[in-house]
């Protein structure tokens, strides 16, 4: 197999720079993405200051930063804030706050504002759909599937990710 040639992106997630410098050498990487507790893992103290310097060593891929909040509110304005890092970075957001209330209106809000948005944690078919919804029309943005952590709760990932493409578009056309 290839790796240069596959159809399927592989973005990186990490938070260290040097493993992300060596990962930026291959190819077959199309992209970074990072988290609050992975970078609590690594040391990172000053987000602001680490985002910079990853922005500045990886200049020409995507890289998602994620908000920290769990405050809708409070997550545009950190979102907003992290659109203005750099032209490639995406503001990384979750499908759900931790009281289980969907984000679909602040994703559809921050991409109609024209931040990139990579929107994560994302567990079921009706979540994509819902969250393609919510993107139409906006900026370029990422609907990260959470395969890996659907198989930590027991459940078999795999039926979900072999569905054909068509499953994943909005459940609703625009009015």
């Amino acid at each position: 197999m290839n790796l240069t040639t596959l159809r399927t992106k592989i973005f990186a997630d990490g938070a260290e720079l040097d493993g992300m410098l060596a990962l930026y050498r291959q190819p077959y990487i199309k992209g970074f993405t990072t988290n609050p507790t992975l970078m609590r893992k690594a040391g990172i103290s000053n987000y602001r200051a680490f985002a910079s310097q990853v922005v500045t060593a990886i200049p020409d891929r995507p890289i998602s930063f994620e908000v920290f909040s769990d405050e809708f509110a409070e997550m545009e304005r950190q979102a907003l804030e992290i659109a203005t890092w750099g032209e490639h970075v995406y503001a990384k957001i979750p499908v759900t706050n931790t009281r289980r209330e969907p984000a679909y209106d602040l994703i559809h809000r921050l991409s109609q504002l024209g931040v990139k948005v990579n929107v994560t944690a994302v567990m079921t078919l009706d979540q994509v759909s819902r969250v393609v919804d919510a993107l139409r029309g906006g900026a370029p943005s990422n609907v990260s599937v959470f395969a890996g952590r659907m198989a930590d709760t027991g459940r078999d990932p795999a039926p979900m990710m072999a569905q054909p493409s068509a499953s994943w578009r909005p459940s609703r056309e625009p009015s």
